[in-house]
């Protein structure tokens, strides 16, 4: 008696875990979660890019700073 009462309990344990792990997936997988992490990720991206630029153009005017100062040049030319 006591051993189906057992294997029936394990059963509806691993039953109820499996429901709630599927139902876990399928939320995670829907359209509107899908569309979420890729709006996310392609914000991430874009922040990504622009601190990349940023820190880019600082190293680009630093070193034209140091060649300057190297060849004697003015800080600025003048237009032409």
């Amino acid at each position: 008696m006591f051993r189906r009462f057992f294997w029936f309990a394990i059963g509806a344990g691993v039953a109820v875990f499996v429901s709630v792990k599927i139902r876990g997936y399928l939320r995670k997988t829907s359209p509107k979660a899908v569309g979420q992490r890729v709006a996310n990720s392609a914000s991430s991206v874009s922040e990504s890019a622009r601190g990349f630029v940023d820190r880019l153009r600082a190293g680009m005017a630093e070193r034209e700073t140091e060649l300057r100062e190297t060849l004697g040049l003015p800080d600025e030319e003048p237009l032409r």
